[in-house]
């Protein structure tokens, strides 16, 4: 019973921060005040996360680290998956590493994505250079037609989904090792190009948030993931 309390005073508490960002930026930026609120808030919490990211990024590299003991236990005990199952937990136990570490910022930012679905209102109510931040790519396209303004901004935000999505897709192809088995490494550069798919089916201020929190990814990425220096 706590737990949902909690959730609904962390929804209540961002719903507040969030209309407090519009109307300190309506003057600014008018009818396109909650978008702009939407993109500030977003960078906020992602800002409130960034112990979380650090915390991820050390387990990330302590996992590296461990990357070659794991694919010899993985060999070791490719016939036995509970005991390779045991081992693995135990080499990342004893070194202080978590396969959720990774995760744990993106859980985090539930709460806040789950509030976007509540605070965008009618499509009348909020928009962004005249596209409803409450509605989706096709209906907007079925309100205005595909040659609008309102489409416009939704091909401006799926172009900046797609620049974000190559540029984590091709660190993601770099920073992939032998160590890996040959279904994840493929994987994982297709990954990014999920966010795509799901902003054709999300409303506009979802698809906002989507763009914002992947490009603040891509940038901390950059910072506490730097490349490997190469001969």
């Amino acid at each position: 019973m706590g737990s949902p309390s909690m959730f609904d005073g962390i929804i209540t508490f961002t719903s507040g921060l969030l209309t407090a960002l519009a109307d300190l930026v309506a003057p600014l930026a008018g009818a396109n005040a909650t978008a702009l609120a939407i993109i500030l808030c977003t960078m906020a919490v992602r800002l409130a996360l960034l112990p979380l990211s650090v915390l991820a990024a050390r387990g990330e590299k302590t996992r590296v680290r461990l990357a070659p003991e794991a694919a010899k236990l993985r060999k070791r005990f490719e016939r036995d998956p509970e005991r390779m199952r045991q081992e693995l937990s135990a080499l990342y136990a004893k070194n202080n590493a978590t396969p959720l570490a990774g995760c744990l910022p993106s859980i985090a930012q539930l709460p806040f994505f789950m509030l976007l679905f509540k605070v965008a209102g009618a499509p009348s109510a909020h928009t962004l250079f005249g596209a409803p931040l409450a509605q989706q790519v096709a209906g907007t396209i079925g309100a205005f037609g595909l040659f609008s303004v309102p489409v416009l901004v939704f091909a401006v935000v799926f172009a900046l989904l797609a620049a974000v999505a190559w540029v984590t897709s091709r660190r993601a192809r770099a920073a992939a090792d032998d160590t890996q088995p040959e279904a994840l490494r493929r994987l994982l550069p297709l990954l990014p190009y999920g966010t795509l798919l799901a902003a054709a089916v999300l409303p506009l201020a979802a698809a906002l948030y989507l763009v914002t929190t992947t490009a603040w990814t891509a940038i901390e990425r950059g910072v506490l993931h730097p490349r490997p220096a190469t001969a």
